[in-house]
């Protein structure tokens, strides 16, 4: 039990719909605008799968960019990390999570932002100041120790000994990929009630005694290509709490997942379910949460062999290897997912509106993963019965996924049960081409990124745009829309929804098209207006909850209207020669083209 001595006395109990609430009301009432939770899928940015954070889609905007709603943000951000996938089944660790954040875009800076963290805590939420610890940035050659946040921390009463300095491991943040935005940040613990052994345990310890609920970053740098740290012209605020993590902890549960957003879940496995085994039921409730918002984003993923759509398809196949450990039909999997979703519906609206294609789209990939595994599973153990070594080779590791689309992982986890190693390096030299897959979404996998301001990042961005206005004059079709896009210096790569292969000929119109509007030198302009009036008059995107009541529309006369936040080229004669390299499928209903542009 957590030892909050006002939580004993007022029985504290929140529920996850109560605590957003309060959140977004806290700080909307210190003149922080209420914008809407992005797209799971990252808008142009090369560096991650998935968004990561709160404040990854609004790194344009930390980096100087004005955002239409001002500079005081606060939301609700859905989240996915693939980092830690092996960590799920402990108490804490999801794939999928909601991100409470609250942003000074050049505004307020320590000071304000400790306050309102401090009083948000302790009045709103009733937390006891004695129960909470504190860590700050201790220093190192690339910035200097941050005594200023400390100094805010003891001024509010929290004292020396509850105030920890460590490294940059543990207490700085960012940036979301390689260069871009990032700074010290101070972390704010739970104390709970576990004995330690160790005489210096601190929030860094693994001992469980110090549970972090929110981190406030203090953004004053920009990491360069070459690892050095300059100083930001606007010095930022980006504030995370962990909505699962906090509802915990404030209702003194021991895991996350027994929290009120489990429970409907929980309930189908715990009356269908023969075999009671917390790991397996963690991770069922885990994968297959993050696997509804996927399939239910309004990106459109579906399950693939790349990408996004991998790290989908690796989430419902390991649900499903984990239903048979327990004993469990696989048909009650579709319930699971329809309990997130009427869990989720009133808040997250796109999980209602796209509920037919979740269901549709999850229970294909059960029944093609469903009709492989059990054929898979007989010839794996009676493989090993043949392996002398205890040595899976890498051959063989990639003919269980060649032929019965085994996922590395998964031999790995059924290898380790029968005492077996894998070779993994022999794995990914016979299939080099798949190795970002068996990494299962590394958060680094391209250079660049949003934070990549470069100008040729610019004109690639801005070319994505008369991409998408040549494929609705090709095909006459307004409802062709971005699936995601991803950006580098070098290159875009641009996903759509559409059902078919292109043929050559319409891949030579959308050229002729693009090169036609970059020769006629026409002005980007971005105005700021309504949202209502950018939906009157055209404006492409998808008009959803992560817009607030002023927008920002980029125009091209003649060739494109869109919602977006930047960077882009001043003039379409800046981009050069518009060159289309690749067209193919990128996920069920979704194609994929990859462009260049020229000197």
């Amino acid at each position: 039990m957590i030892k909050f001595k006002n939580a004993i006395k007022q029985k504290i109990m929140i529920t996850s719909n109560q605590l957003r609430k309060k959140y977004i009301d806290f700080f909307v009432k210190k003149n922080h605008a209420h914008i809407g939770s992005a797209s799971l899928i990252p808008d142009n940015d090369p560096t991650v799968l998935f968004t990561t954070a709160g404040m990854h889609p609004l790194v344009p905007y930390l980096l100087g960019e004005k955002h239409p709603q001002g500079n005081r943000l606060v939301n609700v951000q859905k989240c996915v990390r693939t980092g830690d996938i092996d960590e799920v089944g402990d108490a804490t660790h999801c794939t999928f999570f909601e991100m409470l954040g609250n942003w000074s875009l050049g505004d307020y800076f320590k000071k304000e932002s400790i306050e309102y963290s401090y009083e948000f805590l302790t009045k709103e939420l009733g937390i006891n100041p004695k129960d909470i610890a504190i860590t700050v940035f201790a220093g190192d050659s690339d910035a200097p120790k941050d005594t200023e946040s400390a100094n805010h921390w003891l001024r509010l009463g929290i004292p020396n000994e509850r105030i920890f300095y460590l490294d940059k491991v543990h207490n700085w943040w960012g940036p979301a990929g390689q260069t871009g935005p990032c700074g010290p940040d101070t972390e704010i613990f739970i104390i709970r009630d576990v004995k330690c052994d160790n005489p210096d345990c601190s929030p860094a310890c693994n001992c469980g005694k110090y549970v972090e609920i929110w981190n406030n970053v203090f953004m004053e740098y920009n990491k360069q290509e070459d690892g050095s740290y300059i100083p930001l012209k606007q010095k930022n605020v980006d504030t995370g709490m962990g909505l699962e993590r906090t509802v915990a902890m404030l209702n003194g549960n021991k895991s996350v997942y027994e929290i009120d957003l489990f429970e409907k879940a929980l309930k189908v496995l715990n009356n269908n379910a023969k075999i009671q085994d917390e790991k397996g039921f963690r991770i069922i409730l885990d994968h297959l949460r993050t696997a509804t918002f996927m399939l239910g984003d309004e990106k459109g993923i579906t399950p693939s062999n790349v990408d996004q759509g991998y790290v989908l398809r690796r989430l419902i196949r390991r649900a499903i290897r984990y239903a048979r450990v327990i004993e469990l039909d696989v048909s009650y999997l579709t319930d699971i997912v329809k309990a997130y979703i009427e869990e989720y519906a009133d808040f997250y609206k796109e999980l209602k509106e796209n509920e037919e294609k979740i269901i549709k789209e999850f229970e294909q990939e059960v029944e093609r993963f469903s009709k492989t595994l059990e054929q898979g599973i007989k010839r794996f153990e009676k493989m090993i019965e043949h392996i002398p070594n205890k040595i899976i080779s890498g051959q063989t590791a990639f003919r269980l996924y060649d032929t019965f689309g085994f996922p590395i992982e998964m031999t790995i986890e059924l290898a380790k049960e029968e005492g077996f190693d894998v070779d993994v390096r022999g794995y990914e030299q016979c299939f080099e081409e798949h190795r970002a897959k068996s990494q299962a979404g590394s958060e680094q996998r391209f250079k660049g990124g949003l934070a990549d301001n470069k100008e040729a990042t610019a004109r690639l961005h801005t070319a994505t745009h008369l991409l998408l206005g040549a494929l609705h004059k090709v095909f006459d079709d307004p409802n062709i829309q971005q699936r995601g896009s991803n950006i580098t210096a070098e290159r875009l790569r641009f996903d759509f929804n559409f059902d078919r292969a292109l043929t050559e000929e319409e891949l030579k119109k959308i050229e002729d098209i693009v090169n036609e509007a970059i020769l006629k030198a026409i002005p980007v302009v971005c105005r700021e207006m309504p949202i209502e009036d950018a939906r009157a008059e055209g404006a492409c995107g998808i008009f959803g909850d992560k817009y607030g009541d002023i927008v920002k529309v980029y125009s091209i006369e003649g060739y494109s209207k869109e919602l977006c936040g930047g960077p882009h080229a001043a003039n379409t004669k800046e981009l050069g020669k518009f060159k289309i390299q690749k067209e193919q499928s990128s996920s069920s209903g979704v194609r994929r083209i990859r462009a260049t542009l020229e000197e």
